[in-house]
């Protein structure tokens, strides 16, 4: 039987980030060639991601990018199980590298960032090998590119939340009027960026609860839906990002507070990232 040392043990750990007891057992069952262990590991890698691949993993780090122009972004959400393990620094450069190698490439959608070439791999393939060596599960759950005029981007909580605005211009008052509403969305998480954009099930859905409370409350039935609309007008006062109050001045509703900026400035579009939502 080949002796497996300790510094070919180490070399191995080197190359890969696999425990000590792991790439000894690989070097074992490959009889010492380094290149067949590394096969080894990354099958064992593959069968223990497969048995977490069910488990939540509702932590990690949500990372929104403007490029340097102003006139795209990206966010992208990086997942594991544990507060413990996002807040290492490994986990927090690797999640941090793959928003920058996003947006450097302007990559345009999930499927197209896990099939990017990776360390000889790919990055699906990586998360696979991360999910082995960390012990817990690592995924890439969400992410999307952005392009307008001007893209205004905020992350907020220790990365807890990640938004991109698309505006209609990218001028300095532009963009940080963006950057202040990218601020209200992640507080405020509007559903929509006016009651045009909501969605018809929706729209119908909340006249329908606002039509039962009525009847409910029993009001005359000629009365129901003219109150089921007064309710539907009150969700999207709460729920529009146009609509609602702006928060750095409740004066003023958002739609209002664009018009001090420029009055031809408008939110074309945003997009918000929320760890575990």
């Amino acid at each position: 039987m080949t002796t497996i040392t300790a510094s070919l043990v180490n070399k191995l750990r080197q190359m890969t980030g696999a425990g000590m007891m792991d790439c000894k057992k690989a070097l074992q069952e490959s009889n010492g060639d380094i290149d067949g262990a590394v096969d080894v590991l990354r099958k064992s890698g593959a069968a223990k991601a497969a048995k977490r691949a069910d488990r939540e993993a509702a932590e990690g780090l949500s990372i929104a990018k403007a490029s340097s122009d102003d006139t795209f972004g990206i966010v992208v959400e990086v997942n594991c199980e544990t507060d413990f393990v996002a807040k290492n620094s490994d986990f927090v450069e690797f999640a941090t590298s793959i928003a920058d190698y996003a947006l450097e490439n302007k990559v345009s959608d999930k499927d197209a960032l896990l099939a990017t070439p990776w360390e000889g791999k790919t990055l699906g393939e990586i998360l696979v090998d991360k999910t082995a060596v960390i012990g817990e599960k690592v995924e890439v759950s969400n992410y999307a590119m952005v392009s307008s005029e001007g893209v205004a981007a905020y992350n907020h909580g220790a990365n807890r939340i990640g938004v991109l605005v698309a505006l209609n211009s990218n001028d300095a008052n532009a963009l940080q009027a963006g950057r202040d509403l990218a601020m209200q969305i992640a507080a405020m998480n509007p559903i929509a960026v006016d009651a045009d954009a909501v969605p018809q099930e929706v729209k119908d859905k909340e006249f329908k609860i606002g039509r039962e409370i009525a009847e409910q409350e029993g009001k005359p039935e000629a009365m129901l839906d003219k109150i089921a609309n007064g309710k539907l007008q009150r969700y999207f006062k709460d729920n529009t990002l146009l609509a609602q109050s702006y928060v750095k001045d409740s004066s003023m509703n958002v739609a209002a507070f664009l018009k001090t900026v420029n009055a031809d400035l408008k939110v074309k579009s945003f997009t918000r990232f929320q760890l575990g939502a």
